[in-house]
Parts: structure tokens; sequence; C-alpha cells
């Protein structure tokens, strides 16, 4: 196992049981759902798709990343910047890339019928940020080796960014509770649980808004962004207003989910 693996588990599993016991302690929000049916399914379903990743990819964005820097491939290895700027720029262009793909799996359909496992869930918390069909992660991992060998972003920064990037996806889905204050302050440079639940409502028009994982920045920007629900963050309607029907949500319900009308 090589020591970035190392790293990211040990960064995954930090994080995982932090916002875990933060979710125990402080909870944003009553769950409606039984926490360890859900729990298992989601959980099932995230050990498939690391076998999945590691048994149908020869190569990681990692990988793609070591093999850019050796051939000199990419633009940032034509344009010479400094290598703290170049680690920085690349965490960001990465960043805007999961964002665009984000939008992307709304406005395809083809795409959307894979990636409504994620918004399915009824319930919102930490194991949501990890609920994703396997054949979505393996796509997001194919747009992000071809980010990786255009940009020619270095090995570093693909490795902070993955960090990065897992780490936001259990925060901002977890049911913790914020201070107004620090939440409003949070969201200067980091997306918070508050803004991304409004991703998760049954409301066409705030499932299509608040695409951004890590950086808020995007939402803003591109003009995505609705600050909170309409029914309130206490009384809105988490999931899907087709699958509202909680003992479907099972690891094979979940799979076949995309092939279902």
């Amino acid at each position: 196992m090589g020591a970035d693996i190392i790293i990211r588990l040990f960064f995954f599993f930090g994080t995982f049981l932090f916002i875990v016991f933060w979710e125990m302690r402080f909870p944003r929000l009553k769950l409606s759902e039984p926490k360890t049916y859900r729990w298992i399914n989601n959980l099932s379903l995230v050990l498939l798709n690391s076998l999945a990743l590691h048994l149908l990819l020869p190569l990681m964005a990692i990988d793609i990343a070591y093999w850019v820097i050796k051939q000199g491939w990419g633009i940032l290895n034509f344009i010479h910047l400094p290598y703290g700027l170049s680690v920085i720029l690349s965490v960001v262009i990465l960043d805007m890339a999961i964002y665009l793909q984000h939008v992307l799996f709304h406005y395809i359909p083809l795409f959307w019928r894979l990636h409504k496992v994620h918004h399915a869930d009824l319930d919102y918390d930490v194991t949501t940020g990890l609920r994703f069909h396997t054949i979505e992660i393996i796509l997001s991992m194919g747009i992000k080796m071809l980010v990786v060998l255009l940009v020619g972003i270095p090995p570093i920064a693909v490795i902070i960014f993955e960090i990065l990037l897992n780490a936001a996806a259990m925060f901002n889905h977890g049911n913790i509770l914020l201070r107004e204050t620090v939440d409003r302050r949070l969201l200067l440079i980091l997306v918070t649980p508050d803004m991304h639940r409004v991703h998760h409502s049954v409301i066409i028009a705030e499932t299509n808004s608040n695409y951004g994982f890590n950086l808020p920045w995007w939402d803003r920007l591109f003009g995505t962004y609705i600050e909170r629900p309409r029914a309130g963050h206490q009384n809105m309607t988490i999931g899907l207003a087709k699958y509202q029907q909680s003992h479907r949500q099972n690891l094979w319900w979940m799979l076949s989910l995309p092939l279902r009308k």
C-alpha cells in the first residue's frame, strides 16, 4: 500500500469519525429514517465503490499526475509557475472542475440517472456525502484524470485535493449544528452543511442550486447559489419527490435505480 493511500485513508476515517461524533452530540435536525438501515446500505455502497475503482481502473488520478510530471505534459508544465502557486492553483482548478461536473450530472439526463442515487437519500447526514452510484464514481475519476492530464497537475495537488474533497463532502453533508455567525464566516471560504442541504431539497429549483463541494465561490460566480430553502431547514423535505419510500432504500435498489423508469 502506497504512502499516499495510507495518508488518504487516515484523513478519511479520521474525518468520518469526527463528523459522526459531532452528529451524535450536536445534531442540526432530527432524522426521519431508521439510521441503522440507512447506514448499512449507504456504507455498503461505499465499500462496493472502493472495490470497483481498484478492480476496474488500472490507473488513478495520482498515477496520471506522476506520468504527466515525467512527460512534461499539461498547461502548468509549459508556463513554469512557482511550485507552491502551481499546487494552490491546481487544487482550485480541480475544485472548479468538480463543480462543473456536478452541474453536468444534473442537466444531462443519462448522467442524472446515475446521480439521483445520491439525491434519493431520505435523510441528510455524513453517509449521504459518500453515497454515489458506482458508475458515477468511475466516471468522476475519469474526468479528474482528464483534468490532471490537460492541466499538468502535480501529484501533491491531487493528494491534497482528494483529501479535501472527501473531508468536505462528509462535512457539508453532516447533520451538524453550527452557530449562524460561524456558518456565515465559513461560507466565505467553505461550503457549509446549511448551504449544501438546500441542494438536497425535493423542490427542483433548489435541487439545481448550490453545487459546490469545497469552495462556495463557484455557485455565486455562476449564479447557482440559493441562501436557504423555501420551507426553511427545519421543514424542508429531503430527497426526490418520486422516491420517498424508505423500504426501497437498499443496496440493490440504489444500484438498479438508473435503469428504472
